[in-house]
């Protein structure tokens, strides 16, 4: 493990993972076998949705019978929480586990702190975040953002297939959030959410080259695989707008905690 001002490297065999706590505690970068397999750059890498996921339909969400109006980062829309915007705290750094945490803030109006927890080995990679308040109970949710590249070989190879059996889709409205109706699954090209009720796993292959299978015990995945560039593969604890349609309340006394573990092989 190596740590600097920006970023600590957990290391496995000849697996290597950068995190970059001040960069809203995103994966930079993981290299299997000297490959790396997440899109690069200051927005991609795979990074935490919290404390919420996906788009908040206007912004607007509610507490009970508490109105509250988050910023419009993604006009009409607020998306993706503020976990990825935030600067975190490196509380462990080892030489392949480590955890982070920061304190939530405006513009998200309710007090807690986010714990979010890598362990890396030759084969996998377990990532973890718990949401936790010591004062007023307040709806959240949890997931991750990755971006896998959608060809390993910079072209020359064959591009990822992916491979999931949702047991209903998420049907989506013109504004991009799910309508509240539930449908068989449609094929791809994809920028949907799809119930997973026995918990997620979608497996991802570049021929020849690696499989790659993200699990989790949620019940809901978007995949987005509308970019040339990249394909995403998203558990999150509910679906888009989810604060207000399946809300999940984080109290004193029961925390919102949420795993998913990327297994990989070559090929």
């Amino acid at each position: 493990m190596s740590s600097s001002d920006e970023s600590v490297r957990l290391a496995a065999g000849d697996v290597e993972l950068t995190v970059r706590p001040e960069n809203g505690c995103r994966i930079a970068g993981l290299e299997i076998g000297g490959t790396e397999v997440l899109r690069q750059g200051a927005k991609y890498g795979s990074f935490p949705m919290v404390p919420w996921c996906g788009r908040v339909r206007d912004g607007l969400f509610y507490n009970g019978a508490v109105r509250h109006h988050l910023p419009l980062n993604s006009p009409p829309h607020a998306i993706h929480g503020t976990g990825r915007d935030s600067v975190w705290r490196t509380a462990v750094a080892g030489k392949s586990e480590a955890a982070f945490v920061y304190d939530l803030a405006d513009p998200w109006p309710y007090s807690g702190r986010v714990t979010h927890t890598f362990a890396l080995t030759e084969e996998s990679l377990t990532l973890a975040m718990g949401i936790e308040t010591y004062e007023t109970s307040f709806p959240a949710q949890a997931g991750w953002h990755p971006w896998f590249r959608r060809n390993l070989g910079g072209g020359r190879d064959e591009d990822v297939r992916i491979d999931f059996t949702p047991e209903w889709q998420e049907e989506r409205g013109a504004d991009h959030l799910p309508t509240g109706q539930r449908i068989a699954p449609l094929p791809g090209p994809w920028d949907d959410c799809f119930g997973m009720p026995g918990g997620v796993k979608v497996t991802l292959t570049w021929p020849g080259r690696l499989e790659l299978t993200v699990t989790s015990a949620a019940e809901w995945v978007v995949v987005y695989d509308e970019q040339d560039e990249a394909v995403c593969v998203e558990p999150q604890s509910g679906p888009p707008d989810g604060l207000n349609t399946h809300p999940r309340l984080v109290t004193p006394i029961d925390p919102l905690e949420m795993t998913t573990t990327w297994t990989w092989r070559r090929i």
